[in-house]
C-alpha cells in the first residue's frame, strides 16, 4: 500500500494517478495534516512505523511561496523542493479558482515524477521496467488539450515542444505525437464555431450481443428488442425538446452511437433520421456520423436508408479479423460478415468508412494483429481507429478473469503484447496513408510504461476525419447528448470550462423519467 501525506486536501487524485503509474495495481491512501513538520524524515518515518501496510510514503507540503515533496521507502529518503509564485494560496477562499492553481500542480507533479523515477528498480513491481512512464506527469485522458491550448494562445511548436518536455517530462516519442495531433486538430477545427455552434450526440443503447469486455450500458436485442419501439418514442420527443432549446445555434455536426445503432429496424431507423432531419432542416451540410458498428447488424435496406438521409460517415467495426477471438468475446458472426457489410456500404455509395480495431483482446498475440492489418488493408477502409482494451471492472470479461485466477498474469501478457500492437498499428497507417487526427488516454489504465500508454488513436486520409471525434476529446463545443446514459457537456468560451448534464443509463428509467432529462437540460 502506498500513503499519501498532504498538507492540503487537493490535486490528490492527480497525485494518486501518477504514483500508480509507477506501481500499477497497489492501493493508495490519502490523508491530510497542515504541518510542515509533519513532511519531515521523523515524521515519515513515525508513518512507517503506524502504518506497516504501506511500502512507500510520500509527503505533499504546499506552504507559502514552496512546495515540498518527500518520499520513504525503506532506506530510501528523497527530497525535492520548489520555490513558487502566488503566496497567496493559503488565503484564497476557492482553490479551485486560485489563478495559480495549475501552476502549482505542473510544479508538484513534476517534482514527484522526478522523485519516483529516481527509484532503484528493484523497488518497483514486478513487470514494471525501470523507464520511466512515457507520458510523463500527464496522467489526464486528453494529452493532446495541453499542446492544444498552447498553440491557440500563439505559442510556437518550438515553445509546446519544450513545454511538454521540462513541464510534463514526456518522451521523445509522445512529444512528436501529441503535437503532431494537435497541429492537425488545430487546422481541422479553424472554421469552427467554437462559442455559437454545437453538436449532437443521440445514443442507442441496443445490441446484437453484449461483448464479453464492454463495459458501456448495452441491452442485446433478444432480450431488450422489446423495449425499443417505445424508447424511439422518448427519444424523438428528447431530440425534439433540444431542436427549440438550441434554436439559433448552428450545428457542426450529428454523431449517432450506441450501442448498435443499426441494431434498430430499418424502419425504426428511418423514423429516427428522420425525425433529425425534420428537427435540424438547415443543417444538410454539418457533418453525419452513424455507427452501423456490428456487421450481424447491417442489411442493405438499413444502409438504404441512412444514404437516403444523406449520412456521410459510417463505422463497420470488426475489431479483430481472428474468428477464434470474436468467438470468445461473444461476437456472434463470422469474420468473412465483416468484410461482406463492408462491401455492402461501398456498393450503397458511402465513400468515408471507418473500422475500429481493439489491441490487447484475450489471449491475442502480435501474430493475429498482424494478420487482422493485413485483412484491413485488402479492404482499404477511409479511417481505422485503435483502441487499447481496458479491463474494466464492470465487463464480464474481468469477472472471468478473476474467478480463474489469472488476471494479473493475463494482464502482463497482454500489456507486453499491447505495447507491440500499438508500434505496429502506427506503422501500418503510416505505410498505408493514414494520419493521426485524434487521440485519447484510457482512464485508469495502467498501461504507462514502455511504446505504449493505452492510447486510442484515430487514423484517417486526408479529408475523412471525422470532426465529432476531436470535438468530443478537446472539449471546446456544447455537446448536446440525448439517449439513456448519454453526457451533455457545455462549453463555457470565457471560463474555458465545461459543464456536465447527465442522462440516467438505464433504459426503463429513461423512458420514465423523459421530462426531468428535458428538464436538466433547460440551462441550455
Amino acid at each position: 500500500m502506498i500513503e499519501l501525506v498532504l498538507s492540503e486536501r487537493d490535486f490528490d487524485y492527480e497525485l494518486q494517478a501518477l504514483v500508480n503509474s509507477f506501481f500499477p495495481g497497489q492501493r493508495s491512501t490519502v490523508s491530510v495534516c497542515g504541518m510542515e513538520g509533519a513532511f519531515t524524515r521523523d515524521a515519515m518515518e513515525q508513518y512507517s512505523i503506524n502504518q506497516t501496510e504501506s511500502s512507500l510514503h510520500i509527503g505533499v507540503y504546499l506552504g507559502m511561496g514552496q512546495i515540498v515533496v518527500s518520499l520513504l521507502c525503506g532506506e530510501i529518503w528523497r527530497v525535492k523542493e520548489s520555490a513558487v509564485s502566488g503566496g497567496d494560496w493559503h488565503k484564497h477562499e476557492d482553490k479551485s479558482a486560485h489563478p495559480y492553481r495549475t501552476y502549482y500542480k505542473n510544479v508538484l507533479k513534476r517534482l514527484l515524477f522526478l522523485l519516483l523515477k529516481e527509484l532503484p528498480e528493484d523497488v518497483l513491481p514486478e513487470g514494471v521496467s525501470k523507464k520511466a512512464p512515457v507520458w510523463g506527469t500527464m496522467t489526464g485522458v486528453r494529452p493532446t488539450k495541453i499542446p492544444m491550448n498552447e498553440l491557440l494562445q500563439g505559442k510556437s511548436r518550438e515553445e509546446v515542444e519544450q513545454s511538454l518536455e521540462t513541464w510534463y517530462c514526456c518522451t521523445e516519442e509522445k512529444k512528436e505525437l501529441c503535437i503532431e495531433i494537435a497541429l492537425r486538430e488545430a487546422e481541422l477545427l479553424k472554421d469552427v464555431d467554437f462559442e455559437e455552434g454545437f453538436s449532437l450526440y443521440i445514443g442507442i443503447p441496443f445490441c446484437p450481443t453484449t461483448c464479453l469486455y464492454c463495459s458501456f450500458p448495452s441491452y442485446p436485442m433478444e432480450r431488450f428488442g422489446h423495449l425499443a419501439e417505445e424508447y424511439l418514442q422518448v427519444l424523438k420527443k428528447e431530440i425534439r425538446a433540444v431542436a427549440k432549446q438550441c434554436m439559433g445555434r448552428k450545428l457542426t455536426s450529428i454523431y449517432i452511437g450506441g450501442g448498435t445503432p443499426t441494431a434498430l429496424t430499418a424502419g425504426q431507423l428511418e423514423e429516427l433520421l428522420a425525425c433529425v432531419r425534420d428537427c435540424f432542416p438547415a443543417e444538410r451540410d454539418c457533418e453525419f456520423t452513424v455507427e452501423a458498428g456490428r456487421p450481424d447488424s447491417i442489411t442493405v435496406e438499413k444502409l438504404a436508408v441512412l444514404r437516403n438521409y444523406e449520412v456521410e460517415r459510417i463505422s463497420v467495426n470488426p475489431q479483430t479479423m481472428q474468428q477464434k477471438t470474436l468467438d470468445l468475446i461473444g461476437r456472434r458472426h463470422l469474420a468473412d460478415d465483416t468484410k461482406k457489410a463492408f462491401w455492402m456500404a461501398r456498393e450503397a455509395g458511402f465513400t468515408n468508412i471507418n473500422m475500429d480495431l481493439i489491441i490487447g483482446l484475450p489471449k491475442e498475440t502480435t501474430v493475429e494483429f498482424s494478420d487482422t492489418l493485413e485483412q484491413i488493408k485488402a479492404l482499404n477502409p477511409d479511417s481505422i481507429t485503435v483502441h487499447s482494451l481496458v479491463i474494466k471492472r464492470a465487463s464480464a470479461l474481468r469477472s472471468l478473469l478473476e474467478e480463474r485466477g489469472d488476471f494479473l498474469a493475463e494482464e502482463r501478457f497482454r500489456r507486453e503484447q499491447m505495447e507491440q500492437m500499438l508500434v505496429m498499428a502506427g506503422e501500418f497507417a503510416k505505410k498505408e496513408g493514414y494520419l493521426p487526427y485524434y487521440m485519447y488516454r484510457q482512464k485508469n489504465s495502467a498501461g504507462h510504461f514502455g511504446s505504449s500508454g493505452q492510447e486510442n488513436i484515430g487514423y484517417a486520409r486526408e479529408g475523412k476525419e471525422c470532426l465529432y471525434n476531436i470535438l468530443i476529446m478537446e472539449e471546446m463545443q456544447t455537446i448536446v447528448a440525448c439517449g439513456a446514459g448519454a453526457s451533455t457537456k457545455i462549453y463555457d468560451d470565457e471560463l474555458k470550462q465545461v459543464k456536465r448534464i447527465e442522462n440516467v443509463k438505464d433504459v426503463t428509467q429513461y423512458i420514465g423519467r423523459i421530462g426531468e432529462m428535458i428538464e436538466r437540460k433547460r440551462v441550455l
